[in-house]
């Protein structure tokens, strides 16, 4: 046993179950269901107001940020308990992609460019979005980067691209390195995703000047290292949605009667909860343990967050199912919140990589190839 596995630490510190706290606390008062249903329906998701409170008022925006560039300086754990509780929100924040993967790829750049931005990200006085399709995975060829013209002036196209509509700075790989983009020099055209909390959009630059931060193979390394961070706190994003879902069911087949009792009572119900209890008790394990990974840079890390995303994927999707079906008539309803959860969950299960890649990434890690 290597010296990082046995230090392996799951469980929560004081201080994180504080930070957690502090975040289902504020999102008990600004992301009720119903609230971000009403915002989902107006085609603008993501809440200003709640997103200054979390990045700014709790600091949750510069977690990853070291303290000299005016962050808190704590780990990827802290993160993954944000993460936690905006999943059990399906909350319309650009956490994930503005304070993990655009803060790991500033941290990459290492430059007094970068380093300004963070502090700008730190403060929550701007958000930054890395222009990549959210389907993005570590471990694949990154996508062709975009053609600068000249002086910094970039050109080219990116789908599916999370958040950008409420970035205020794209960070854009092109072939002469990561170049910052302001975002209101960009043509976005929003598309229709399925999860409505988590909206979609197509970068277009035509000759739009950009910031250089970084040279192409900087540049390339440190998107591959956020890609990485990504996919392992996505897990716990993952975890505290299942969690929603797993907490919601019990409680509403307690109080469902059907034959003057509840339904809940019955053995194949029991039976299909207790498998979920078990499926979401080990993925608590599995996105803490790529939480820790991150957190320690222990060498095991892409494996460790490759088994989290293979296993937290398909827990997240089978929770948000169940929660729909054993809802019955109600969960089939657009004013009930469990499909806003099943939409989460199946977005989630593209982001950063398919179930199949990270399995496929798993296998090779494991030297177990595929038969042939």
């Amino acid at each position: 046993m290597t010296a990082s596995r046995a230090s392996l630490d799951l469980l929560y510190s004081d201080t994180e179950e504080e930070l957690r706290s502090a975040v289902r606390a504020l999102l008990a008062d600004h992301c009720a269901p119903a609230t971000v249903l009403a915002r989902a329906e107006s085609g603008r998701p993501h809440d200003p107001g709640l997103w200054r409170t979390l990045a700014s008022g709790i600091g949750a925006a510069g977690l990853l940020v070291p303290e000299k560039l005016g962050g808190a300086g704590a780990s990827h754990r802290e993160a993954a308990v944000v993460l936690e509780e905006l999943g059990r929100a399906v909350a319309p924040v650009p956490y994930l992609t503005g304070c993990v993967l655009a803060t790991e790829i500033l941290l990459g750049c290492d430059t007094a460019e970068a380093g300004d931005l963070l502090r700008e990200l730190a403060a929550g006085r701007r958000v930054c979005v890395p222009a990549l399709p959210l389907t993005q995975a570590p471990g694949a060829p990154l996508p062709q980067p975009l053609r600068d013209t000249g002086g910094g002036a970039l050109t080219g196209t990116v789908t599916s691209v999370a958040d950008a509509t409420a970035a205020d700075v794209l960070l854009v790989l092109a072939d002469t390195g990561l170049h910052a983009v302001p975002a209101a020099g960009a043509r976005l055209a929003p598309a229709v995703p399925l999860d409505l909390t988590r909206p979609l959009a197509t970068v277009t630059l035509d000759g739009t000047p950009g910031t250089r931060l970084a040279d192409p193979a900087t540049a390339r390394a440190a998107v591959a290292g956020a890609l990485l961070s990504g996919a392992g706190l996505l897990a716990s994003e993952q975890l505290g949605l299942a969690e929603w879902c797993l907490t919601e069911t019990v409680a509403h087949v307690r109080v469902r009667h059907q034959f003057n009792r509840p339904v809940g009572s019955f053995q194949a119900l029991k039976h299909r909860l207790a498998r979920l209890w078990l499926d979401v008790a080990s993925a608590r394990a599995a996105a803490r343990a790529a939480a820790e990974a991150l957190a320690t840079a222990s060498p095991d890390a892409p494996l460790t967050v490759a088994v989290a995303q293979a296993y937290c994927s398909g827990v997240a999707v089978r929770a948000a199912e169940e929660c729909v079906q054993l809802h019955g008539g109600i969960g089939m309803t657009w004013e009930h919140p469990a499909h806003l959860y099943l939409k989460r969950a199946k977005a989630d299960s593209l982001a950063l990589g398919t179930t199949g890649h990270h399995l496929g990434l798993v296998a090779d890690f494991a030297e177990l190839p595929a038969p042939a």
